[in-house]
């Protein structure tokens, strides 16, 4: 869906989400925590989500929420992301493509 890779690329930090999703809760409140913008994209609250979710399945993620992207390449999921934040690699992150100043 080019509306989808559009996103990714625009974007710095890209959250999909879903707001009753509660390993989507964590992630997001971890990247504000961080003092992030994100763009957080609700699936379950948007016209179109369900299509949104199917792209997400065809580009390899599974589950598909939540998925982070950042500077337009896939972070991954909840898992990922935690790995990343716990053997101190996620803050690097999102500073390479511009999204962190500290």
């Amino acid at each position: 869906m080019d509306k989808l890779q559009k996103m990714i690329f625009e974007k710095s930090v890209v959250i999909f989400s879903k707001n009753l999703c509660c390993m989507s809760h964590t992630i997001k409140t971890l990247f504000l925590d961080f003092s992030l913008n994100p763009t957080i994209c609700e699936l379950d609250k948007i016209n179109r989500g369900k299509e949104i979710e199917q792209a997400l399945a065809q580009l390899g993620c599974s589950p598909t929420v939540p998925v982070v992207f950042m500077g337009g390449q896939l972070v991954s999921g909840a898992n990922q992301v935690t790995s990343l934040h716990l053997n101190r690699s996620l803050v690097p992150m999102p500073k390479r493509v511009g999204a962190l100043w500290l």
